[in-house]
């Protein structure tokens, strides 16, 4: 603004339009229609027409400012200072010997410090070369300084073309850790979610899921596994259409947020939201011990998937998918779960890691495959049941990262609309486990067939699915039905990958997209 003070912004100013119709008729001129352009003006009103100091009038701006965001300000007149603020958006200092930094994940200061300064909901900071001085409101405020792991080891690609290829082929060890300490060889042990956990889910008679994207996804496969194993109701959200919704919430619900970053704007706000209601605590499901989420709920689970470079997430999915699984097997004891029942389904999810192996190894045949995709515009995923999330998260995995429409629809509901697309040019990919919904499933792929659609078929090898022209059958190592979801999502993913590298686009940073959406 200026040509005085810059600005770095994450995040969006919901009130911009009516800001810089102000600002306009101060004489301010804008040279894009950019929000971020609105925040740099207004601190340069206050720091110059209010003869204010940068901080304060970092201040006043940023109580104009409706929405989330995280800031960086710099004023040439002293550029010896950063100030920043952070309102729904995350923020991170790195804290050096004589230097200090500051992004919006310590992944990127990796290679410069592992010690950090997590900024709270609504700070406002001041950073120099000698120190790091943090308000919150008119007090000023001391953070503790964290020491994270270096990402060194998760950062290289070692022998894997992309970080998502290297992240699916990690899945197996990452489940393993992530059901290590968790499990035992007759039960799940419920200490692991935390102290007080017994006591809090004692209370717990339904359970309420808030969450975006892929995490969305494992929250609506939960969704059958906690309604079938423990029998409790189950509701799952979107955050951003929860957060504005009016809702009602019941004192022995238990609200669970799941995000990979713990740091999705949407699932934090809708969070914050949530604990202002009389939900009995709150779960956070995630990857980031350090992460505004974990800090911000009641007790949390973590994923144990180890840092995760490519934006389209892998790893993450399927170990929130363990996590939730186990978790429902936890609650389904105070609804009358027997003692030799969980024995037998925690020998099942023992076997989880050596089924994905041998899952992976239908990459080859997967990539043979992903040539009839590569010259196509769109296609169609379907599942039944519990697979529909599965058949939703292999869509989104398509469309992310090789720019295929896809589309993901219950094969129940083919007649309902989808039929009308199915043609020799598109096609359509069904996720067919060994559960009492196959013989629908069937019925409902012969029809695609009928109207002349090429089908991919990903069946369980204990199923008699045969191929021919119109029908390619992957088999999928037989596993237990509630493995079914955690299996199936590997050759999806697989094909996705394999499709998107035959097309030539930036498999691990998909246009438009980002890693964590803050």
């Amino acid at each position: 603004s200026q040509k005085q003070i810059a600005i770095v912004h994450n995040g969006i100013i919901e009130n911009y339009e009516v800001l810089r119709d102000k600002l306009i008729k101060d004489g301010y001129v804008f040279k894009t229609q950019t929000d971020s352009e609105t925040i740099a003006h207004l601190i340069h009103r206050a720091r110059n027409h209010g003869k204010s100091s940068l901080l304060e009038a970092t201040k006043q701006a940023t109580k104009k400012l409706q929405g989330a965001y995280s800031i960086c300000v710099i004023d040439n007149t002293e550029p010896d200072q950063i100030i920043v603020a952070r309102s729904g958006s995350p923020l991170v200092i790195g804290v050096g010997d004589g230097e200090n930094f500051v992004a919006s994940d310590p992944l990127a200061l990796g290679q410069v410090t592992d010690r950090f300064i997590y900024l709270d909901e609504g700070d406002i900071a001041r950073i120099t070369l000698k120190g790091v001085e943090i308000w919150h409101g008119t007090r000023k405020v001391n953070r503790q300084i964290t020491r994270v792991q270096n990402y060194s080891k998760d950062v290289d690609k070692g022998k894997f073309k992309h970080f998502m290829l290297k992240e699916i082929y990690e899945q197996p060890q990452v489940i393993k850790d992530t059901l290590d300490g968790r499990i035992s060889d007759k039960k799940v042990l419920e200490q692991a979610f935390g102290v007080n956990a017994p006591a809090i889910l004692n209370k717990v008679k339904s359970v309420q899921i808030v969450a975006c994207g892929t995490s969305f996804h494992a929250g609506q496969v939960a969704k059958y596994w906690l309604e079938s194993i423990a029998r409790i109701p189950c509701q799952t959200d979107i955050a951003s259409d929860y957060r504005y919704r009016d809702i009602i919430s019941q004192p022995d619900t238990l609200f669970v947020a799941i995000s990979q970053s713990g740091e999705t704007a949407d699932t934090l706000a809708a969070l914050r939201y949530a604990k202002k209601q009389k939900y009995v605590a709150s779960l956070a499901i995630c990857n980031v011990a350090t992460s505004s989420l974990v800090r911000e709920s009641d007790f949390c689970a973590l994923t144990m998937a180890g840092q995760e470079i490519g934006v389209a997430s892998t790893k993450a999915f399927t170990t929130q998918l363990a996590l939730l699984l186990i978790l429902s097997i936890v609650l389904a004891r105070r609804t009358g779960l027997k003692a030799s029942e969980e024995s037998r389904l925690v020998k099942q999810i023992a076997k989880l890691p050596k089924l994905i192996e041998k899952t992976l190894a239908l990459s080859k045949e997967i990539k043979k495959i992903s040539k009839q995709f590569s010259d196509k515009e769109h296609s169609l995923f379907l599942g039944r049941g519990i697979e529909y999330p599965i058949a939703k998260e292999g869509a989104l995995k398509l469309k992310e990262i090789s720019y295929i429409h896809a589309e993901a629809y219950p094969a129940g509901e083919l007649k309902h609309g989808p039929l009308a697309l199915v043609d020799s040019k598109m096609p359509v990919i069904a996720v067919a486990p060994n559960n009492d919904l196959l013989s629908k499933l069937k019925a409902n792929l012969s029809e695609v067939s009928a109207r002349g659609g090429k089908l991919y078929v990903f069946a369980d090898e204990s199923i008699k699915f045969e191929s021919d022209r119109s029908c390619r059958v992957i088999n999928v190592p037989n596993c237990p039905d509630i493995l079914d979801p955690i299996v199936f999502t590997v050759p999806l993913q697989l094909l996705s990958y394999h499709v998107a590298v035959m097309k030539g686009t930036d498999v691990d940073h998909p246009r438009n997209l980002a890693k964590s959406v803050t």
